[in-house]
């Protein structure tokens, strides 16, 4: 009993001393402080700080070893940046101030009245607004949406979203309490196409290298905004930068490894708060058969509502993937839990949605107490607010759970696509 108990025991001593030697709360805090710095000003598409912090996380891939894809880390895409120069709506011959219409469009003229052929939606009162708002976003033709007055305080953050993708139909929200009969949109804009980057690097898999596991965190953020309490700068400690130095972190212990039999792939998205583009963009390059799994780390800065060592995960019960990783975690003190927060639809609103959409059992792993979550979104999500010893933990049992997956022992189920939404 005593050999197989040593048998069973030293590997996963030695395992657990290894990681603690290469996932360490200096390195943690290290990359966060960095990601997160007033430098970097909110690492906002198409400013410099992001490009910054694109730049910082390329230099930690190639220390790592990581492979570059087609020469470079960066994985570059077009983006469109539409400013809106004027706007005139009208409802049954009601003029409308241009607070009440939100533009969604790459076009540089919009002009549409009911005869255009405009797909037509609406909003009503009492109606979820995010998943309306997000499944009349993801139209695949031009559309109008008539919102009920209650939903107005939306249109800003509406109008302000951006960049927009080649394939992005205009879509129109319009404060209407009913959809009118007769309408009337005019608006111009400018249109600047620019270019937006991911940071993508590789580590080939010894046996298995055409099937693939994926380590994924958004590195933008929301940039400098109104100021509260003198502060503009909205960091994003947690969001995203505390699962985007996850990444980096799972890279390095990887890289050093070298054990994985799957190729995996350490992918920093860009544009995730305005739209999930990165992400999928990324997807697009990918055949979905030969993702076996993907971690995408969303906010793991702070407790989760259970306490230390625990964090949640999205789409539990869609994949065999969470009971995996509980599998491997036995006998350590981390514990995963399904998504308790399943009124805020998180398994589709992070970079985990594309793949998944697809069938890869691709999954959000997180603490954010989505309910209650003091920062979230605001300038206050600073580096001091974290818990980077608890975080640190967190890393380290994200890479103990991996550790069937990218050896190939464990496959998880593929998603049901028949019953997603």
């Amino acid at each position: 009993m005593k050999k197989i108990f040593l048998l069973v025991v030293l590997p996963l001593l030695a395992q657990a001393q290894q990681i603690d030697k290469i996932i360490t709360r200096s390195e943690t805090e290290r990359i966060e402080t960095y990601l997160a710095s007033d430098e970097l000003a909110g690492r906002k598409p198409f400013t410099p700080g992001i490009d910054k912090a694109a730049k910082f996380i390329a230099e930690e891939f190639e220390k790592a070893g990581l492979q570059k894809s087609n020469g470079s880390y960066l994985q570059s895409f077009p983006m469109f940046k539409p400013q809106l120069l004027s706007v005139a709506a009208s409802i049954d011959d009601k003029t409308l101030e241009s607070k009440q219409v939100a533009i969604i469009s790459k076009e540089a003229t919009i002009q549409l009245d009911e005869k255009s052929g405009f797909e037509v939606a609406s909003i009503k009162e009492g109606e979820n607004f995010g998943q309306n708002a997000y499944r009349i976003m993801s139209a695949k033709k031009p559309t109008i949406a008539f919102l009920h007055e209650s939903f107005a305080k939306y249109i800003p953050r509406l109008s302000g979203r951006g960049p927009l993708k080649e394939s992005q139909p205009t879509v129109i929200f319009v404060i209407a309490n009913a959809i009118p009969t007769t309408f009337k949109v005019s608006a111009t804009q400018q249109v600047d196409k620019l270019q937006l980057s991911n940071v993508v690097g590789i580590l080939p898999g010894k046996s298995r290298p055409n099937e693939y596991v994926i380590f994924s965190g958004h590195y933008d953020h929301l940039g400098i905004g109104k100021p509260v309490e003198g502060d503009s700068i909205y960091n994003g400690a947690n969001d995203d930068a505390a699962g985007t130095t996850a990444v980096m972190m799972l890279a390095k212990y990887y890289a050093k490894k070298r054990d994985n039999e799957r190729t995996l792939l350490f992918a920093a998205f860009t544009a995730e708060e305005s739209g999930g583009h990165g992400s999928q963009y990324f997807s697009k390059q990918l055949n979905p058969d030969q993702v076996m799994a993907m971690f995408n780390l969303e906010m793991i800065g702070t407790e989760s509502k259970w306490g230390k060592n625990s964090a949640y995960i999205t789409g539990f019960e869609k994949s065999s993937m969470g009971e995996i990783l509980k599998k491997n975690l036995v006998g350590s003190p981390f514990t995963f839990y399904p998504d308790p927060y399943l009124d805020q639809n998180l398994f589709y609103r992070s970079d985990n949605a594309t793949l998944a959409e697809l069938g890869v059992p691709a999954h959000t792993i997180s603490t954010s107490k989505m309910d209650s979550e003091p920062n979230y979104h605001k300038a206050s999500d600073e580096v001091k607010t974290l818990d980077l010893d608890n975080m640190t933990e967190i890393i380290k049992a994200i890479a103990k759970s991996a550790t069937s997956i990218i050896s190939g022992q464990d496959t998880p189920s593929r998603v049901d696509t028949t019953k997603l939404k």
